[in-house]
This record gives C-alpha cells, structure tokens and sequence, in this order.
C-alpha cells in the first residue's frame, strides 16, 4: 500500500491551478494594421531606375548571361544560329533519347496549379511572324584582322624610381628610396612621418634604419623631377621649387625675398596679411607683389602634371538630349535606356513541346524551369519599358516647368523646382523622382548636367514674386567676378548689393550661397 504524502499532493493541486490560470489568459485576438511590401518586381524596378546607362548596360548584360530565356535582338542573329530541333526525336531530361532516364515510366498527375497555357509565354505576334533583325557582316574572309595593342604607361612610382637608380646610392638607400617613392599620394606628398616609415622598414621589409637615414634619403628624392616632390606640407613643397629655380636661376633673378616670405611668413602669406609682411620685412608693396606672383606661379601639386596620364578619365553618357528647334523645346531619350529585349525563340519553342509531350516527372522539372526563365526574363523586360517610361515623364516635367530656360539657356530663368513639384506633376512618388534626379544627365545646347541642377529653393522678392535661389547665386557670383580684387567686398555689402537688386535677404544667407558657390570670404579674395 502506498503512502500519502499531503505536501505532494498539494503540489500537483498547485501546478494544475497555476497551469488552468495560464491556460485562461490566452486568448486568441484579432488585429487589423497596414504594412507596406515591395513585391520583387516593384524592387528590381528601383534598383534598375536609379542606375545611370553605362551601369544599366552592365547590369542587362549580367541579366543575360544567367537567363538564358532573356535576348537582346541587336547582338544575336536568332535564325542563322537556332539549335534544330527533331519534331520525331523523344524530348529527355539528359540529350540520351530516353533510354536512361529513370523518369520517363513514372506518370505523373499534375494539379492545376501546375497547368499553363502555352500562349500566355508567346509574344503576341505568331512564331512564324516574329521578326528578328540581323547582324550586318560587312567583312570578308580576305579582311586583315587588326587588334588595337595594349599600352603599358609608366606609372609616376615607376618615373621617379628611374630617376633614383641613376644616383650612386647603397642596396640600402636605393631600398629606403623606393619605399618613400611608393608611400607618396596622388598630389605627391609624404604624408607619412619619418618614424613610421623607420617602423615600416623594419616590420614589413626586415630593413633596420636610422631616422637619420630615412632624411638622408628623402633629402635625395626630394632633389628628383618635378621639383617639390616628395615635400611633407605645403609650405616645404613651395621652399623646394623656389630654392631649385634659385639654383638653376643664380643669376638671372633672386628669388630670396620669395624664400623668407614661404620660410617665415607662411602663415601671414596664407591669411593674405600682405600688410603684415610688408612692414615686418620693411619692403614696398610693388616688391611685395613681384615676390608674390613667383610664389603663386609654383605647383601646390608637383605630381599632377606628371601623372595625368595615368588617371582615369570619366565620361559622362547623357540618358536624355534636349534640343531647340523653330521656337519649341524638345525632348528625346537615350536608345540604349531601352534595348530591344525579348524571350529567347528557343525558349519558347522548349515550351511548346514540352505543352504536347508525355507527362512525365523529367517534364514536370524541365516545364518549371523554362517557366521560371521566361517569367524572369518578362519580369525584367516590364521593368526595362517602365523605366523608360517613368524616365521620360520625369524629363518631360523637368523641361515644360523650366521650358524659358531651355529655350534662352540663362540661369536666371530656372524658376523655383522642388521634387515635390514634379511628383506632384507626373503622379510619381517623390522617392522616385529622387531616384531620377540623382544619377541621370542631360544633354542640352548649353551644356550637359546632372537633373539636379534643375532644382532649386525659392524665395521672394520685393514686388511678391517667388524666384530661384540659383538666380540669386547667379547675381552673387557676377558680384564677386566685377569687384575690385584689391578690396573684395564683405557679405555684409554683397547683401546691399542684392538688397538694391530687389532680393532682400539676410548676410547669413549671403554667407551660405557664397559657400555652396565655392567663393572663399572677402580677405581670402584680395589681391595685390
């Protein structure tokens, strides 16, 4: 018989209560709330609006290598190379007839979710129809084939290391010398401090050496072509140049004065405190002035002359061209935003055999994997058309709000445009106009810019008018270009300036468009 134990049974009674309790307090409820979800459609469209044309030209040609079922007609002729297809010959998974497929005894019920109709994947037009464009082979077998050679262009590393072999140095400094050549930037500079490079010698290559050493060496690359290479700041760069054209010039002109003014007035010299300098050094304004103009005919970047060979050259591909023609503006896009894409021919005709053949599980794969390519390749070829389209109506917004300037090409007819104002105009959203703006060219009769030009803030003016803040830049900086460069005027008088002009804005104000003008404060501006 067994025992009763009251404190364990209460303990069961406990858990049952506690566990009915826990049981009580859940219920199922019912909420109703709105989210937003991007289909995979709508995020392909995105990303392909936002890409300029030579990055939409890449990324339809990576499209193409991993959808088969996706063509362009400009680059393949479909009818010379067309793979022929045996109507009698029993279509296989594998290409062996059928006679090792495991499959093709098994039968295979398909539901209707995997029933199609074959004509909701053919184009339009009939098979027999569809028109292909071919390519044009205007060469004979007899033709030379010409190949544009590869040019191997000195680097500026590779120009100065030429240079440095032909002094007497030791393995050591030779070594040293190329490390310094190869630590030096774009415009360049040393920017690297002596005792680093004395760590870096000894971790990296195993070379133990003095600071001494390090100087002693770079005393020696700083002697190499263009003169101020190698120079760790400005002010050594400027006194390098200055000193060599005092040694190649030791008689012809005295550059000495231009010498103590980098040496020991750099500081007064950058601030342009040409007061300061001419009464410290006790010289006139006119000797002052002759120094001046040999220090500002110097390179602050002795390795851009040198090296402009070597630098990528960008080259900006319009996606639209506005063009004047008899009084009226208009518009035109790219070709290349809308490639004549289209499903592969094969692919199509894969399908239709696979509609009348026998229904096998090799079928059931293969009919999946050529819908999925073709819808793919008809999902992409949508959102190529629909950015074409939301390219064009953006355009098309952008020039009928700021047609006068398209017609007369002055800046101060750009009229106040915001990217509400074309969404609002075009139906779109104002991300998507963003997306537009951001990163699409065009090309008009008085330049090619970037669509964000066209937009700008609005402000108004005495008589109650709301004109653009690119106007007013315009009037700033023509205010800046006429002053008198030996006494630049102060924001506080450009702001008088725009005052009379009709544009009543504050001297802060002046100072922010004067900085996204890139126009340095009136002391900076004077000259002499």
């Amino acid at each position: 018989m067994q025992n009763y134990n009251p404190d364990e049974q209460f303990c069961i009674l406990h858990s049952t209560f506690i566990i009915q309790q826990m049981m009580n307090n859940q219920r199922l409820t019912q909420t109703q709330r709105q989210e937003l979800k991007l289909s995979p459609q709508q995020i392909q469209l995105m990303k392909l609006l936002q890409l300029p044309l030579i990055e939409l030209e890449q990324r339809i040609k990576e499209e193409m290598e991993i959808n088969p079922a996706l063509e362009d007609s400009r680059e393949n002729d479909y009818e010379d190379n067309e793979p022929t297809v045996d109507d009698n010959e029993p279509i296989t998974d594998d290409g062996d007839n059928g006679e090792n497929d495991d499959y093709n005894d098994d039968e295979v019920n398909f539901s209707k979710e995997d029933e199609f109709d074959i004509n909701d994947y053919l184009p339009e037009e009939d098979l027999e129809d569809y028109s292909y464009k071919l390519q044009a082979n205007n060469y004979s077998g007899d033709d030379d084939d010409y190949e544009t050679p590869i040019v191997n262009e000195e680097t500026f590393q590779d120009y100065l290391n030429q240079q440095l072999a032909y002094h007497d140095l030791t393995e050591k400094q030779l070594e040293i010398g190329e490390y310094i050549i190869g630590n030096l930037d774009d415009n360049g500079y040393l920017n690297r401090p002596v005792t680093n490079i004395v760590d870096d010698l000894l971790f990296t290559m195993n070379l133990s050496a003095t600071e001494d050493e390090v100087k002693e060496v770079l005393t020696i690359v700083q002697e190499l072509d263009p003169p101020g290479i190698a120079a760790r700041d400005l002010q050594e760069c400027l006194l390098i140049q200055l000193k060599r054209l005092q040694e190649d010039n030791p008689f012809h002109k005295d550059y000495s004065l231009s010498i103590t003014i980098v040496k020991d007035f750099f500081e007064e010299f950058t601030k342009k405190h040409y007061d300061k300098i001419a009464k410290k050094l006790n010289v006139s304004n006119r000797e002052l002035k002759a120094a001046l103009d040999e220090i500002l005919k110097l390179n602050p970047k002795p390795a851009d002359a040198s090296s402009s060979g070597t630098k990528n050259i960008h080259y900006i591909t319009p996606d639209f061209f506005v063009f004047v023609r008899d009084g009226k503006v208009e518009l035109s896009l790219d070709g290349r935003n809308a490639p004549e894409l289209h499903i592969s021919k094969t692919y199509l005709k894969m399908l239709e055999e696979f509609s009348s053949a026998k229904d096998t599980r090799s079928k059931q794969d293969a009919v999946q994997f050529v819908k999925q390519k073709i819808d793919a390749a008809k999902w992409f070829i949508d959102a190529i058309n629909q950015r074409q389209n939301t390219l064009y109506v953006t355009m098309k917004a952008i020039v009928d709000i700021q047609e006068e300037y398209f017609l007369t090409g002055d800046e101060t007819q750009l009229k106040p445009m915001i990217l509400k104002d074309v969404a609002d105009k075009v139906g779109l959203d104002i991300s998507t106009i963003s997306r537009v703006a951001n990163s699409k060219y065009v090309q008009t009769p008085y330049g090619t810019f970037l669509l964000k030009f066209f937009f700008s803030e609005g402000i108004t003016n005495d008589e109650g008018e709301e004109v653009s803040t690119r106007e007013i830049k315009k009037i700033l900086k023509d205010a800046v270009d006429n002053e008198d460069k030996a006494n630049p005027m102060t924001d506080e008088q450009l702001m008088l300036v725009l005052k009379e002009k009709g544009y009543p804005i504050a001297r802060r104000t002046v100072a922010k468009y004067r900085e996204q003008l890139e126009i340095p404060v009136g002391r900076m501006r004077k000259k002499m």
